[in-house]
């Protein structure tokens, strides 16, 4: 386990391109940096726990709310959301550290991170960590996501009826959601009623499709990574296969893949603990080449 001590942190709303997104710098001091890329829908806080034990072990890490999700600004209700306009961001918060970052993306995030690792040169990040991602993904796992998003369209009356909800849609989490936790993912509307943080613009629009339009993109982008990954992937995922990890892991010889077999796809949330150590033990090679280190399913 990856040791916990109290760290600095700080949240600041800073200004990228067209609008401004809320970051979290933990240990700003501490070094190699981590940037964080969540997942579609979800937020910074998806990190808290693996950001701070990180942080603990020495490193400076970076969490941040996408463009309409979380804390961070919404786009004009005229205007949509498009996946080049999560990419800048990203680009710009690499560009913003004070050396290329290691980037961890989940998801969205991910994929964000392979476009950008695979076409941008020089790298704007030193290395990668995917999180239950792969340029080609199984549908049934999105479109259980993407359902889940669109379920609750008149949100919810109370913090209780929340939380029944998300268990219903974690099963395999013990403990459920209090409504402190559920706090930072619920807005009060006008009609008085709690709704989920993200702009329901991201699923009214192009932004759905457009990513499937993506995968030629992504497996090009994938074959052209030189830089060390690891693949961190759930054994009970249903967003990604052995098929998925086996084509990703030809494109990308040079990446290491770790599975924690108990995982869903919410790695970080169903074995942080597990998740943290891996990426530390990973950062640490990146140091130490000459580390051994053999993957396999973790437990």
């Amino acid at each position: 386990m990856v040791s916990q001590i109290p760290v600095p942190h700080t949240v600041e709303r800073v200004a990228v391109g067209d609008l401004r997104l809320a970051v979290e710098t933990w240990n700003p001091r501490g070094a190699p940096s981590l940037l964080f890329a969540h997942g579609f829908g979800q937020t910074r806080g998806a990190w808290k726990a693996s950001a701070a034990a990180l942080a603990s072990g020495g490193c400076r890490c970076v969490t941040f709310d996408a463009r309409g999700h979380g804390e961070s600004d919404r786009m004009a209700a005229a205007t949509g959301y498009h996946m080049g306009q999560f990419a800048d961001d990203l680009l710009q918060l690499a560009a913003a550290q004070p050396q290329p970052p290691i980037l961890v993306g989940a998801s969205m995030g991910g994929l964000l991170g392979i476009v950008l690792a695979g076409e941008r040169r020089p790298s704007p990040f030193r290395a990668l960590v995917l999180v239950d991602i792969t340029p080609r993904w199984e549908t049934a796992g999105v479109q259980r996501i993407l359902a889940f998003m669109q379920a609750h369209p008149d949100g919810f009356a109370d913090y209780t009826e929340a939380a029944e909800q998300v268990a219903a849609y974690l099963p395999q989490r013990r403990e459920r959601k209090s409504a402190e936790q559920l706090r930072p993912l619920l807005r009060e509307g006008s009609d008085g009623r709690l709704h989920w943080h993200w702009d329901p613009s991201l699923l009214a629009g192009d932004l759905v499709q457009e990513s499937e339009r993506y995968q030629p993109r992504l497996l090009a982008a994938a074959a052209r990574i030189d830089m060390p990954v690891l693949l961190l992937s759930g054994g009970r995922s249903d967003v990604v296969s052995r098929g998925t990890v086996d084509e990703f892991l030809r494109l990308v010889p040079q990446a290491r893949h770790v599975e924690l077999a108990h995982a869903t796809h919410m790695v970080a949330g169903d074995a942080n603990d597990a998740f943290a150590h891996e990426v530390m033990h990973y950062v640490r090679s990146l140091e130490t080449p000459a580390t051994p280190r053999t993957a396999g399913a973790i437990p």
